[in-house]
């Protein structure tokens, strides 16, 4: 098998493309190796450097410290993709997610389609995510993810790119603040 790593607009993030199935699930991280029983997981998170894990459906991003080298990881972190699925697993990280159950209203059904449809693939590229959060008074709160976390052209991203887009489509909102989950 033949782990593909796309580099990220973050220096201290990687993406990871094993070309199968690496969630059943839009997203999640893991930033700790407690109570993860996902051997892959829990070796990744244990090499010295590595911060945290986003996963995707198709892809997984790793955080390191900014004192690590990519070269020192990278294939550490490739042999132990390539070790689970090479055991006959078919996914590298199952979860049953917790489906949140909120209602929304008009304007946050539309900021969350904007944030769907225009804006999410664009940041899964990058090997990230942004999750709505919340609207209020104008302001729409949203957690990036992965890659996004920590970046450095992150802040630029939100107010050039997400912050103009949603203004444009939704005159209700005249704000955007990335918080934390």
């Amino acid at each position: 098998m033949f782990v593909q790593t796309e580099n990220t607009p973050n220096p201290n993030s990687l993406k990871f493309i094993p070309g199968k199935k690496v969630s059943n699930f839009s997203s999640y991280e893991i930033s700790s190796k407690l109570n993860i029983n996902n051997e892959a997981i829990r070796n990744i998170l244990s090499i010295n450097g590595v911060k945290s894990i986003f996963l995707s459906k198709d892809f997984l991003s790793v955080n390191k410290d900014e004192n690590i080298v990519w070269e020192d990881l990278k294939h550490i972190i490739i042999s132990f993709i390539n070790d689970h699925y090479s055991k006959g697993n078919s996914i590298l990280y199952d979860k049953n997610e917790k489906l949140e159950d909120f209602d929304l209203n008009d304007i946050e059904k539309k900021i969350v389609n904007i944030l769907e449809t225009k804006i999410r693939p664009a940041v899964a590229r990058d090997g990230g995510d942004i999750k709505f959060k919340e609207f209020d008074k104008g302001i729409v709160k949203v957690v990036l993810q992965g890659s996004c976390s920590g970046c450095p052209s992150s802040t630029l991203t939100l107010k050039k790119g997400v912050e103009n887009l949603l203004c444009h489509y939704i005159p209700d909102v005249k704000e955007v603040l990335a918080i934390q989950d």
